[in-house]
């Protein structure tokens, strides 16, 4: 019987197949399951021509519909294709100049091969500005406030190509927004960039125009989570924590370092001394010494049963002692969004990754109202309350469906309870119905819901809500129940 022979593969193909695979991760990696779409554009546009090279305004389009960028903002970086270098700026500024030796009299503002290019920062003298230019490198969210969602800046480039057929695009762009995450594609050249004048009388256009595509992973940023997720409801006392060292652990509860108990006699000092850290772009946060150890808490609570609807009150908590969210937002991924019937306080828009199936949600705060989430402390917190409207077909509270799929706090994947450790439901043969009563004590005005008014001596689940934070009832509180 003759014997097989198997011929491995040549170390030619097996090499073919690697790079074939890692072209294959590299494409898939930069990909946002919720804005598939979205992406930064980094478009130039050539206005004039000098004699030694040419004048370029580079703007930042900020096309996802929730990431954006805080501070301390974006950098760009990229590599010239020839010996280029930057004579001057206007709304932007490199972060080292480079070996200009070889110039006398006018130095070039950069000799680098590969600048890095920031923002400037608000307050700057208007004859360094251009439009949408000082922003600190802060861009905000597409759907947020597609005005802000620009950032722009203004180069002129000496050393360099003097018409379209002469221009060598720059390579190897870099993005940080303000770390890692982004993967930017070569520079494409483009239909030229059309501009309306101020009286809308006259349209011009850029003399040449190539972008530059720019997608966000979580897997490439590699970040450390920032947020998590907690749960309770009208029909279980039980409140679900965030996991155990969500985003960190406390490796030292004697180290100001990890994070700081609130009623700390050096909490102010440690705080202030964090807050000057902070301000030189050291963004690393001093949290609040808890169990989960984020930045960030959301806390959904599945409030009150109607007949017809059903009401979700959502929390978002700030332990953060340096950092004030400004801008924030919250997405939210829950199959009833296609009967929200009404939001309280905050702004909402359907974002609608996939067409027709609508269960994706961003929600942000009011301008001058609640946009800006505060520091850790007692105004530390944004509320809002969601109204839904059963659909019988799909409604239930069974298995958790009323809690949410995932959540994401400023672009970040919050950190969810396992499913096992969700409220349940209790087997009261009631089903989805409950009935709504008011309790009131001498301390608190609080609402609960009476899973069974039949169940034996008056036994009734409820949550108690004092000043925006929840607790379980205590054993000394004193209730009047009415029916409704």
């Amino acid at each position: 019987m003759a014997v097989p022979i198997y011929r491995l593969p040549s170390l030619f193909a097996l090499l073919a197949i690697f790079v074939a695979f890692s072209t294959f991760l590299a494409s898939t990696e930069a990909y946002d399951p919720l804005d598939p779409n979205g992406n930064i554009t980094v478009k130039w546009d050539v206005i004039n021509w000098t004699p030694d090279g040419y004048v370029a305004v580079v703007t930042l389009y900020n096309f996802q519909q929730y990431r954006h960028i805080q501070a301390p903002g974006w950098s760009l970086q990229w590599k010239w294709a020839k010996k280029e270098v930057i004579w001057s700026m206007l709304g932007g500024q490199t972060t080292e100049q480079g070996d200009c030796s070889r110039y006398k009299g006018n130095i070039p503002h950069c000799c680098k091969r590969d600048p890095t290019v920031v923002d400037l920062l608000p307050g700057t003298p208007y004859n360094q500005q251009i439009a949408n230019c000082c922003k600190g490198g802060v861009i905000n969210s597409w759907v947020q406030d597609p005005v802000t969602a620009v950032s722009s800046f203004q180069l002129s480039v000496g050393a360099a190509g003097t018409s379209n057929k002469t221009v060598r695009l720059p390579k190897n762009f870099t993005l940080k927004a303000p770390g890692p995450g982004y993967t930017c594609g070569p520079a494409k050249i483009v239909k030229p960039s059309k501009f309306i004048s101020a009286d809308k009388r006259r349209v011009t256009q850029a003399l040449m125009t190539w972008n530059v595509t720019c997608t966000y992973s979580q897997f490439l940023a590699q970040k450390t989570p920032t947020c998590c997720v907690s749960l309770s409801s009208f029909y279980n006392d039980t409140i679900v924590s965030c996991p155990k060292c969500s985003c960190g652990c406390q490796s030292n509860l004697n180290d100001p370092q990890s994070c700081v108990e609130p009623n700390s006699p050096h909490l102010a000092s440690v705080v202030t001394a964090a807050s000057s850290r902070s301000s030189k772009n050291n963004v690393a946060p001093l949290v609040q010494c808890t169990s989960h150890m984020c930045p960030i808490r959301v806390h959904w609570h599945v409030k009150i049963n109607y007949k017809e609807y059903w009401r979700v009150k959502i929390t978002i908590t700030n332990f953060n002692y340096v950092m004030n969210y400004t801008n924030w937002n919250l997405v939210v991924q829950h199959p009833n969004f296609d009967n929200l019937t009404q939001i309280f306080s905050f702004n909402y828009k359907s974002i609608n990754p996939y067409g027709t199936i609508n269960d994706t949600a961003i929600l942000w705060g009011v301008k001058f109202y609640n946009d800006l989430l505060m520091q850790a402390g007692p105004l530390g917190n944004v509320q809002t309350e969601l109204l839904f409207q059963k659909d019988q077909s799909t409604f239930t509270f069974d298995k958790g469906w009323a809690f949410p799929r995932r959540i994401y706090f400023n672009g970040d994947n919050c950190v969810m309870p396992p499913p096992e450790a969700y409220p349940y439901l209790p087997n009261t043969g009631m089903g989805n119905k409950g009935f709504v009563v008011n309790a009131e004590n001498l301390d608190y005005i609080v609402q609960i819901q009476v899973l069974d008014k039949h169940r034996p001596k008056g036994i009734v689940h409820l949550i108690v809500e004092v000043d925006g934070d929840i607790h379980p009832p205590r054993n000394s509180m004193k209730f009047c129940f009415t029916w409704q």
